[in-house]
Protein backbone atom coordinates (compact mmCIF):
# COMPACT_ATOMS: atom_id res chain seq x y z
CA UNK A 1 0.00 0.00 0.00
CA UNK A 2 1.30 3.66 -0.99
CA UNK A 3 0.95 5.46 1.98
CA UNK A 4 -0.55 9.31 0.65
CA UNK A 5 1.47 12.37 1.88
CA UNK A 6 -0.53 12.86 5.38
CA UNK A 7 0.13 9.42 6.20
CA UNK A 8 3.85 9.65 5.59
CA UNK A 9 3.93 12.67 7.91
CA UNK A 10 1.53 10.89 10.54
CA UNK A 11 4.21 8.23 10.58
CA UNK A 12 7.24 10.22 10.69
CA UNK A 13 5.73 11.70 13.86
CA UNK A 14 5.39 8.53 15.66
CA UNK A 15 8.31 6.97 14.83
CA UNK A 16 10.41 10.18 15.56
CA UNK A 17 8.44 10.78 18.85
CA UNK A 18 9.08 7.05 19.84
CA UNK A 19 12.75 6.95 19.05
CA UNK A 20 13.66 10.46 20.93
CA UNK A 21 11.05 9.61 23.73
CA UNK A 22 11.15 5.88 24.45
CA UNK A 23 14.52 5.94 25.86
CA UNK A 24 16.93 2.88 27.22
CA UNK A 25 16.67 4.17 30.16
CA UNK A 26 13.33 5.01 30.59
CA UNK A 27 12.64 1.24 29.38
CA UNK A 28 15.05 -0.38 31.78
CA UNK A 29 13.55 1.57 34.38
CA UNK A 30 9.55 -0.44 33.35
CA UNK A 31 11.30 -3.27 33.32
CA UNK A 32 13.05 -2.67 36.74
CA UNK A 33 9.68 -1.69 38.52
CA UNK A 34 6.97 -2.53 36.51
CA UNK A 35 5.26 0.51 37.07
CA UNK A 36 3.12 2.85 35.34
CA UNK A 37 5.17 5.83 34.17
CA UNK A 38 2.08 8.46 34.82
CA UNK A 39 5.12 11.68 33.10
CA UNK A 40 5.61 9.57 30.00
CA UNK A 41 1.70 9.05 29.94
CA UNK A 42 0.84 12.96 30.01
CA UNK A 43 3.70 13.58 27.59
CA UNK A 44 2.17 11.50 25.12
CA UNK A 45 -1.32 12.77 25.52
CA UNK A 46 -0.02 16.59 24.96
CA UNK A 47 0.77 15.06 21.56
CA UNK A 48 -2.90 14.26 20.99
CA UNK A 49 -1.99 10.04 21.02
CA UNK A 50 -4.29 8.73 23.04
CA UNK A 51 -7.06 10.04 21.07
CA UNK A 52 -5.50 9.36 18.10
CA UNK A 53 -9.23 7.81 16.86
CA UNK A 54 -11.62 9.82 19.07
CA UNK A 55 -13.84 12.34 17.47
CA UNK A 56 -12.53 15.95 17.55
CA UNK A 57 -15.77 17.18 19.00
CA UNK A 58 -14.84 14.79 22.50
CA UNK A 59 -11.39 16.02 22.58
CA UNK A 60 -9.48 13.56 20.15
CA UNK A 61 -7.98 13.93 16.58
CA UNK A 62 -10.87 11.97 14.64
CA UNK A 63 -7.99 10.04 12.51
CA UNK A 64 -9.02 6.75 10.78
CA UNK A 65 -7.88 3.18 11.45
CA UNK A 66 -4.98 3.88 9.51
CA UNK A 67 -3.27 6.46 11.59
CA UNK A 68 -4.15 4.24 14.91
CA UNK A 69 -2.47 1.30 13.56
CA UNK A 70 0.53 3.01 12.09
CA UNK A 71 0.54 5.01 15.62
CA UNK A 72 0.55 1.60 17.60
CA UNK A 73 3.32 -0.23 15.14
CA UNK A 74 5.75 2.65 15.13
CA UNK A 75 5.21 2.56 19.62
CA UNK A 76 5.75 -1.28 19.62
CA UNK A 77 8.87 -1.25 17.49
CA UNK A 78 10.66 1.15 20.29
CA UNK A 79 8.45 -0.18 23.42
CA UNK A 80 5.31 -2.85 23.22
CA UNK A 81 4.79 -1.20 26.55
CA UNK A 82 4.80 2.32 26.14
CA UNK A 83 2.09 1.48 22.53
CA UNK A 84 -0.22 0.07 25.23
CA UNK A 85 -0.35 3.66 27.11
CA UNK A 86 -1.44 5.22 23.87
CA UNK A 87 -3.88 2.10 22.57
CA UNK A 88 -6.36 1.95 25.61
CA UNK A 89 -8.41 5.17 24.77
CA UNK A 90 -8.74 4.76 21.14
CA UNK A 91 -9.34 0.91 21.34
CA UNK A 92 -10.96 -1.26 24.49
CA UNK A 93 -11.19 1.53 26.62
CA UNK A 94 -12.63 4.48 24.65
CA UNK A 95 -14.75 1.47 21.97
CA UNK A 96 -17.69 0.60 24.05
CA UNK A 97 -18.48 4.89 24.34
CA UNK A 98 -17.34 5.47 20.91
CA UNK A 99 -19.73 2.87 19.75
CA UNK A 100 -22.90 3.58 22.02
CA UNK A 101 -22.50 6.31 24.79
CA UNK A 102 -24.82 8.89 25.10
CA UNK A 103 -23.84 12.49 24.92
CA UNK A 104 -23.73 12.91 28.28
CA UNK A 105 -21.63 9.70 28.82
CA UNK A 106 -19.32 10.33 26.09
CA UNK A 107 -19.05 14.52 27.28
CA UNK A 108 -18.39 13.18 31.10
CA UNK A 109 -16.12 10.37 30.37
CA UNK A 110 -14.49 9.86 26.40
CA UNK A 111 -13.59 13.35 26.57
CA UNK A 112 -11.05 12.98 29.62
CA UNK A 113 -9.37 10.23 28.19
CA UNK A 114 -9.37 11.27 24.88
CA UNK A 115 -7.15 14.27 26.63
CA UNK A 116 -5.01 11.86 28.85
CA UNK A 117 -7.27 13.56 31.72
CA UNK A 118 -8.37 10.01 32.64
CA UNK A 119 -8.32 6.42 32.05
CA UNK A 120 -10.84 3.82 31.37
CA UNK A 121 -10.03 -0.06 31.27
CA UNK A 122 -11.90 -2.87 29.57
CA UNK A 123 -13.25 -5.48 31.96
CA UNK A 124 -14.56 -8.30 30.19
CA UNK A 125 -12.63 -11.55 31.28
CA UNK A 126 -12.70 -13.63 34.31
CA UNK A 127 -11.43 -16.39 36.12
CA UNK A 128 -13.82 -18.84 34.34
CA UNK A 129 -14.43 -16.90 31.69
CA UNK A 130 -11.62 -16.18 28.99
CA UNK A 131 -11.98 -17.24 25.40
CA UNK A 132 -15.64 -18.28 26.42
CA UNK A 133 -16.41 -14.58 27.65
CA UNK A 134 -20.27 -15.72 27.59
CA UNK A 135 -19.88 -17.47 30.77
CA UNK A 136 -19.71 -14.15 32.40
CA UNK A 137 -21.00 -14.77 36.23
CA UNK A 138 -20.59 -10.98 37.34
CA UNK A 139 -23.74 -9.63 37.98
CA UNK A 140 -25.56 -6.66 38.09
CA UNK A 141 -29.31 -6.87 39.60
CA UNK A 142 -31.52 -3.38 40.12
CA UNK A 143 -32.42 -1.88 42.84
CA UNK A 144 -34.73 1.21 42.06
CA UNK A 145 -32.18 4.40 40.25
CA UNK A 146 -28.97 1.64 41.01
CA UNK A 147 -27.65 -1.47 39.77
CA UNK A 148 -25.69 -3.34 42.31
CA UNK A 149 -22.98 -4.95 41.14
CA UNK A 150 -20.66 -8.25 42.32
CA UNK A 151 -18.37 -10.45 40.79
CA UNK A 152 -14.54 -10.81 40.09
CA UNK A 153 -12.54 -9.72 36.93
CA UNK A 154 -9.49 -11.13 35.89
CA UNK A 155 -6.31 -9.69 33.94
CA UNK A 156 -7.55 -6.05 33.72
CA UNK A 157 -4.55 -4.42 32.12
CA UNK A 158 -4.36 -1.06 33.38
CA UNK A 159 -6.55 -1.80 36.53
CA UNK A 160 -4.49 -0.61 39.36
CA UNK A 161 -3.78 2.83 37.88
CA UNK A 162 -7.30 3.53 36.15
CA UNK A 163 -9.94 5.94 37.00
CA UNK A 164 -12.50 4.06 35.40
CA UNK A 165 -13.72 0.64 34.18
CA UNK A 166 -16.57 -0.67 31.08
CA UNK A 167 -17.49 -3.73 33.42
CA UNK A 168 -19.45 -6.78 32.09
CA UNK A 169 -22.07 -8.19 33.59
CA UNK A 170 -24.96 -10.38 34.08
CA UNK A 171 -29.10 -8.64 33.98
CA UNK A 172 -30.80 -11.02 33.11
CA UNK A 173 -29.50 -14.52 34.71
CA UNK A 174 -32.63 -16.12 32.82
CA UNK A 175 -30.73 -15.98 29.44
CA UNK A 176 -27.95 -18.29 28.64
CA UNK A 177 -24.78 -17.22 27.48
CA UNK A 178 -23.94 -14.35 25.79
CA UNK A 179 -27.38 -13.13 26.10
CA UNK A 180 -28.36 -10.69 29.27
CA UNK A 181 -25.11 -9.14 29.87
CA UNK A 182 -24.86 -5.60 30.75
CA UNK A 183 -21.97 -2.95 30.26
CA UNK A 184 -21.42 -0.36 33.07
CA UNK A 185 -19.12 2.46 33.38
CA UNK A 186 -18.05 1.97 36.99
CA UNK A 187 -15.62 4.77 38.99
CA UNK A 188 -12.39 2.64 40.33
CA UNK A 189 -13.31 4.98 43.84
CA UNK A 190 -16.75 3.79 44.24
CA UNK A 191 -17.18 2.07 47.01
CA UNK A 192 -16.61 -2.15 47.08
CA UNK A 193 -14.59 -1.63 44.03
CA UNK A 194 -10.53 -3.03 44.99
CA UNK A 195 -8.07 -4.43 42.76
CA UNK A 196 -6.01 -7.73 43.43
CA UNK A 197 -1.93 -7.95 43.38
CA UNK A 198 -0.52 -6.90 39.79
CA UNK A 199 0.58 -9.61 38.45
CA UNK A 200 4.16 -10.77 38.02
CA UNK A 201 4.39 -10.97 34.03
CA UNK A 202 6.65 -12.88 31.84
CA UNK A 203 6.19 -9.69 29.69
CA UNK A 204 4.44 -5.91 28.93
CA UNK A 205 6.27 -5.09 32.33
CA UNK A 206 5.14 -1.03 32.78
CA UNK A 207 1.83 -1.62 32.29
CA UNK A 208 0.05 -3.32 35.49
CA UNK A 209 -2.15 -6.54 35.69
CA UNK A 210 -4.81 -7.16 38.16
CA UNK A 211 -8.17 -8.54 38.98
CA UNK A 212 -11.20 -5.89 39.88
CA UNK A 213 -13.36 -7.14 42.40
CA UNK A 214 -16.61 -5.79 42.56
CA UNK A 215 -18.67 -6.38 46.13
CA UNK A 216 -22.16 -4.79 46.36
CA UNK A 217 -20.96 -1.76 44.27
CA UNK A 218 -23.89 0.55 43.59
CA UNK A 219 -24.18 2.61 39.85
CA UNK A 220 -26.19 4.32 39.02
CA UNK A 221 -28.75 3.76 35.98
CA UNK A 222 -26.99 6.94 33.95
CA UNK A 223 -23.80 4.53 33.78
CA UNK A 224 -25.28 1.82 32.20
CA UNK A 225 -23.84 2.06 28.83
CA UNK A 226 -26.31 0.55 25.39
CA UNK A 227 -29.39 -1.29 25.65
CA UNK A 228 -30.19 -3.43 28.85
CA UNK A 229 -29.00 -6.63 28.62
CA UNK A 230 -26.89 -6.36 25.39
CA UNK A 231 -23.69 -5.51 26.26
CA UNK A 232 -22.15 -8.67 24.52
CA UNK A 233 -22.74 -7.66 20.67
CA UNK A 234 -20.87 -4.21 21.65
CA UNK A 235 -18.21 -6.30 23.01
CA UNK A 236 -17.20 -8.00 20.33
CA UNK A 237 -17.53 -5.12 18.17
CA UNK A 238 -14.98 -3.35 20.49
CA UNK A 239 -12.81 -6.46 20.13
CA UNK A 240 -12.60 -6.15 16.53
CA UNK A 241 -11.05 -2.70 16.72
CA UNK A 242 -8.79 -4.13 19.60
CA UNK A 243 -7.40 -7.22 17.37
CA UNK A 244 -6.59 -4.66 14.45
CA UNK A 245 -4.53 -2.49 17.19
CA UNK A 246 -3.24 -5.96 18.83
CA UNK A 247 -2.05 -7.03 15.47
CA UNK A 248 -0.65 -3.69 14.48
CA UNK A 249 1.81 -4.02 17.80
CA UNK A 250 2.56 -7.59 16.99
CA UNK A 251 3.85 -6.06 13.85
CA UNK A 252 5.82 -3.38 15.20
CA UNK A 253 7.07 -5.90 17.52
CA UNK A 254 8.26 -7.82 14.93
CA UNK A 255 10.16 -5.04 13.13
CA UNK A 256 11.78 -3.97 16.03
CA UNK A 257 13.28 -7.51 16.11
CA UNK A 258 14.26 -7.15 12.41
CA UNK A 259 15.79 -4.05 13.06
CA UNK A 260 18.23 -5.32 15.68
CA UNK A 261 18.64 -8.77 13.93
CA UNK A 262 20.00 -6.67 10.83
CA UNK A 263 22.48 -4.38 12.73
CA UNK A 264 23.66 -7.31 14.89
CA UNK A 265 24.44 -9.67 12.06
CA UNK A 266 26.60 -6.70 10.23
CA UNK A 267 28.41 -6.18 13.15
CA UNK A 268 28.99 -9.82 14.93
CA UNK A 269 31.91 -11.58 13.04
CA UNK A 270 32.38 -15.55 13.26
CA UNK A 271 35.03 -17.45 10.90
CA UNK A 272 36.62 -13.64 10.36
CA UNK A 273 33.57 -12.34 8.54
CA UNK A 274 30.48 -10.87 9.43
CA UNK A 275 27.47 -13.50 9.87
CA UNK A 276 25.22 -11.55 8.07
CA UNK A 277 27.56 -13.24 4.90
CA UNK A 278 26.43 -16.55 5.96
CA UNK A 279 23.41 -17.67 4.14
CA UNK A 280 22.08 -19.46 7.18
CA UNK A 281 21.62 -15.85 8.52
CA UNK A 282 20.78 -14.22 5.40
CA UNK A 283 18.55 -16.15 4.91
CA UNK A 284 16.76 -16.03 7.88
CA UNK A 285 16.25 -12.54 7.64
CA UNK A 286 14.46 -12.62 4.64
CA UNK A 287 11.83 -14.33 5.90
CA UNK A 288 11.61 -12.10 8.63
CA UNK A 289 11.43 -9.42 6.11
CA UNK A 290 8.94 -11.31 4.07
CA UNK A 291 6.64 -12.45 6.76
CA UNK A 292 6.45 -8.44 8.25
CA UNK A 293 5.59 -7.13 5.02
CA UNK A 294 3.03 -9.72 4.09
CA UNK A 295 1.46 -8.90 7.54
CA UNK A 296 1.79 -4.90 7.16
CA UNK A 297 -0.19 -5.17 3.54
CA UNK A 298 -2.83 -7.23 5.24
CA UNK A 299 -3.16 -5.15 8.36
CA UNK A 300 -2.92 -1.55 6.63
CA UNK A 301 -5.40 -3.24 4.21
CA UNK A 302 -8.27 -4.06 7.08
CA UNK A 303 -7.91 -0.64 8.38
CA UNK A 304 -8.79 0.69 5.42
CA UNK A 305 -11.44 -1.79 4.68
CA UNK A 306 -12.80 -1.13 8.39
CA UNK A 307 -13.63 2.23 7.89
CA UNK A 308 -15.51 1.54 4.39
CA UNK A 309 -17.57 -0.39 6.00
CA UNK A 310 -16.84 -3.50 4.73
CA UNK A 311 -18.97 -6.54 6.17
CA UNK A 312 -16.19 -8.81 6.15
CA UNK A 313 -13.86 -6.65 8.23
CA UNK A 314 -14.88 -9.01 11.46
CA UNK A 315 -13.27 -11.52 9.72
CA UNK A 316 -10.20 -9.74 8.37
CA UNK A 317 -9.65 -8.07 11.88
CA UNK A 318 -9.41 -11.95 12.99
CA UNK A 319 -7.17 -12.72 10.34
CA UNK A 320 -5.07 -9.59 11.08
CA UNK A 321 -4.58 -10.79 14.78
CA UNK A 322 -3.93 -14.82 13.74
CA UNK A 323 -1.37 -14.00 11.19
CA UNK A 324 0.30 -11.34 12.92
CA UNK A 325 0.34 -12.67 16.50
CA UNK A 326 1.85 -15.98 14.86
CA UNK A 327 4.30 -13.99 12.85
CA UNK A 328 6.00 -12.02 15.61
CA UNK A 329 6.01 -14.98 17.53
CA UNK A 330 8.16 -16.67 14.64
CA UNK A 331 10.20 -13.17 13.84
CA UNK A 332 11.28 -12.97 17.61
CA UNK A 333 12.14 -16.52 18.35
CA UNK A 334 14.72 -15.87 14.96
CA UNK A 335 16.21 -12.56 16.33
CA UNK A 336 17.08 -14.26 18.97
CA UNK A 337 18.77 -17.35 17.55
CA UNK A 338 20.29 -14.91 15.80
CA UNK A 339 22.23 -13.12 18.44
CA UNK A 340 22.90 -16.29 19.56
CA UNK A 341 23.85 -16.54 23.56
CA UNK A 342 23.40 -12.62 23.73
CA UNK A 343 20.18 -12.74 22.77
CA UNK A 344 19.08 -14.59 26.01
CA UNK A 345 20.51 -11.75 27.62
CA UNK A 346 18.48 -8.95 29.05
CA UNK A 347 20.69 -5.95 27.91
CA UNK A 348 19.96 -6.96 24.41
CA UNK A 349 16.83 -5.49 23.26
CA UNK A 350 15.47 -8.65 21.68
CA UNK A 351 15.18 -10.55 24.66
CA UNK A 352 12.30 -8.22 25.71
CA UNK A 353 11.32 -8.49 22.60
CA UNK A 354 11.19 -12.57 22.79
CA UNK A 355 9.08 -11.98 25.99
CA UNK A 356 6.64 -9.22 24.69
CA UNK A 357 5.88 -11.25 22.09
CA UNK A 358 4.22 -14.00 23.30
CA UNK A 359 1.39 -12.27 24.47
CA UNK A 360 0.37 -11.27 21.33
CA UNK A 361 -1.43 -14.86 20.38
CA UNK A 362 -3.03 -14.67 23.65
CA UNK A 363 -4.50 -11.47 24.70
CA UNK A 364 -7.33 -9.93 23.11
CA UNK A 365 -8.87 -13.06 21.61
CA UNK A 366 -6.17 -16.55 21.32
CA UNK A 367 -4.64 -17.39 18.07
CA UNK A 368 -7.63 -20.18 18.57
CA UNK A 369 -10.04 -17.80 19.03
CA UNK A 370 -9.15 -15.97 16.08
CA UNK A 371 -9.39 -19.11 14.11
CA UNK A 372 -13.08 -19.91 15.26
CA UNK A 373 -13.86 -16.26 13.97
CA UNK A 374 -12.55 -16.97 10.82
CA UNK A 375 -13.81 -20.59 10.39
CA UNK A 376 -17.31 -19.39 11.46
CA UNK A 377 -17.62 -16.61 8.86
CA UNK A 378 -16.25 -18.86 6.02
CA UNK A 379 -19.14 -21.95 7.14
CA UNK A 380 -22.00 -20.16 7.86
Amino acid sequence: MILSKTQQMLRKLYRQFAENEFTDELLDRLEETGEFDREMHDKMAKYGFMGVKIPVEYGGQGGDSMAYVMMVEEFARISPVLSIYANTSNSLGGGPLMFCGTEEQKREYLAPCAKGEKIIVFALTEPGAGSDAGGTLTTAAQDGDYFVLNGRKTFISGAPFADYAIVYAKTDPTQKGSRGISMFIVDMKTPGVSCGKPEHKMGIIGYPTSDIILEDVRVHRSDLLGPLHRGFATAMKTLDGGRLGMSAQALGIAQGCLDESVKYAKERRQFGKPIAKFQAISFMLANMATEIEAARQLIYSTAVRKDAGDPESSKLCAMCKLYAAEMCNRVAYKAVQIHGGYGYIKEYKVERFYRDARITSIYEGTSQVQQMVISGSLLK
